[in-house]
């Protein structure tokens, strides 16, 4: 498969370059173990043990999203209030992935990823316990900062477990495993609050959450590519600017902030928008919504053909052409409309996000960890950002005000594509004379 193809030829770390945190052999590593593929040994066990871990974070991460009008009642807070249970989550997330990433190479990423979600589920128990709007939002907080663990772990496990030719699809499975874990999260907690309260929806995907831990600790193989090191805190810096320094990962990390704005505003608004006139939709018939993301399950696990059909940009220019244009139909008052647009929105960002994330990790050749970290950061970030934000100009504007924040950020990420073709285009000239 090509190398990243997201807006500027890939940039290839070499030797010269600083080190990762931990002095590891990765190469040597790959090269005396066989990765995994398709057809192969533990292939299939690292597939279910990784979608369960997506569905345990992402269930637990977006749960009091589908449960926001519910909550605002319940503390009689206002909508931009209420949204902060879903942004402190996502937010301490972004500013503690980075840390954990570190810790990672380190302890070993299996390790990281099994004590991360042991301790959101145990913070998850305690959620629906909250007994005033503030403790609430400082436990999903916590919470979040848990789970900052999993996904930078997740990622370059995959990263040094997988043959590079299957790596986009383990990660179009891993983030399939988080459509399904918001997709079923938000269902469950719709119907579980309409017949017994919010509180009780929370303990229900807390217990969800439970299973799929279980389920990944006993179905995760043991990593045969990881070596251990001791931790550098200057290496890490010096990591980090080495990656912030290439132009490449800095679009891409820029460009899932940017799609994850747009979801993060959507799906933190459409509950208010559903439960008011026109529509007067109840609270389980709002979290069946979210059924939607099935359709986020497929063309995250597909983007790995969508890539090798259109290239990696064209896969890219398809994900914000389908989000922008589901961001126009969900402007109509007709639910068909509204279901239309968020079908479409949810194809595009997942479909967007699974190409960026899977080209850091192809873009990356040391420092995956600490490379997938940041964009993870920036992702949740967006995550954070778009669920203030489309908060707020959902007070002052009302859905349009939320989809024209929603279309500014897909301009956002049109505009860095395009600027990345051209300078991939300059680099291309530029070659030709040295060839002849």
């Amino acid at each position: 498969m090509p190398p990243a193809d997201t807006g500027a030829s890939t940039v290839v770390v070499d030797a010269s370059a600083p080190s990762s945190p931990v002095i590891t052999s990765r190469a040597a590593a790959a090269d005396a173990h066989e990765r995994l593929e398709p057809g192969r040994p533990g292939y299939r066990r690292m597939s279910f043990a990784l979608f369960a871990a997506g569905v345990a974070a992402f269930a637990l991460l977006y749960s009091t999203q589908a449960l926001l009008p519910a909550i605002s009642a319940a503390y009689g807070a206002s909508a931009g209030q209420a949204s902060w249970t879903v942004s402190a989550a996502t937010g301490a997330l972004a500013l503690c992935v980075l840390p954990l990433s570190a810790l990672s190479e380190r302890f070993g990423r299996r390790q990281m990823m099994t004590a991360s979600l042991a301790v959101a589920v145990l913070v998850g128990m305690l959620v629906p316990l909250a007994p005033s709007i503030g403790w609430l939002i400082a436990l999903r907080a916590i919470q979040g900062a848990a789970l900052a663990g999993l996904p930078a772990s997740a990622m370059a496990y995959l990263a040094e477990e997988v043959r590079p030719k299957a790596l986009i699809a383990a990660i179009g499975l891993f983030v399939a495993g988080n459509s399904i874990g918001g997709m079923s999260g938000r269902i469950l907690t719709g119907w579980v609050a309409q017949l017994w309260g919010w509180r009780a929806a929370l303990a229900a995907v807390g217990l969800l959450a439970v299973a799929c831990a279980v389920a990944f600790h006993f179905l995760i193989p043991k990593a045969r590519n990881f070596r251990p090191g001791s931790l550098n805190p200057k290496a890490l810096a010096r990591t980090v600017a080495t990656h912030l320094g290439n132009p490449l990962l800095v679009r891409l990390y820029a460009i899932g902030a940017l799609f994850m704005t747009v979801f993060g505003a959507v799906y933190t608004v459409i509950g208010y928008r559903l439960v008011e006139e026109p529509f007067s939709l109840p609270q389980g018939v709002i979290g069946s919504i979210f059924l939607v993301y099935l359709v986020g399950t497929v063309s995250s696990a597909a983007a790995g053909r969508l890539v090798a059909r259109l290239g990696r940009r064209g896969a890219l220019y398809l994900a914000v052409s389908t989000t922008a244009a589901g961001l126009l139909l969900s402007l109509g008052d007709r639910l068909a409309s509204v279901l239309l647009g968020l079908v479409l929105i949810t194809a595009g960002f997942f479909a967007g996000h699974a190409v960026a994330s899977s080209s850091v990790s192809r873009t990356a050749t040391t420092g995956r960890a600490q490379a997938s970290a940041l964009y993870q950061s920036a992702y949740y970030l967006g995550s954070s950002a778009g669920g203030t934000l489309g908060a707020v100009a959902f007070h002052t504007g009302g859905w349009a005000a939320t989809v024209v924040l929603g279309l500014l950020a897909v301009l956002g990420v049109v505009s860095i594509t395009l600027y990345g073709t051209r300078v991939a285009r300059a680099e291309r000239r530029a070659l030709v004379p040295a060839t002849r």
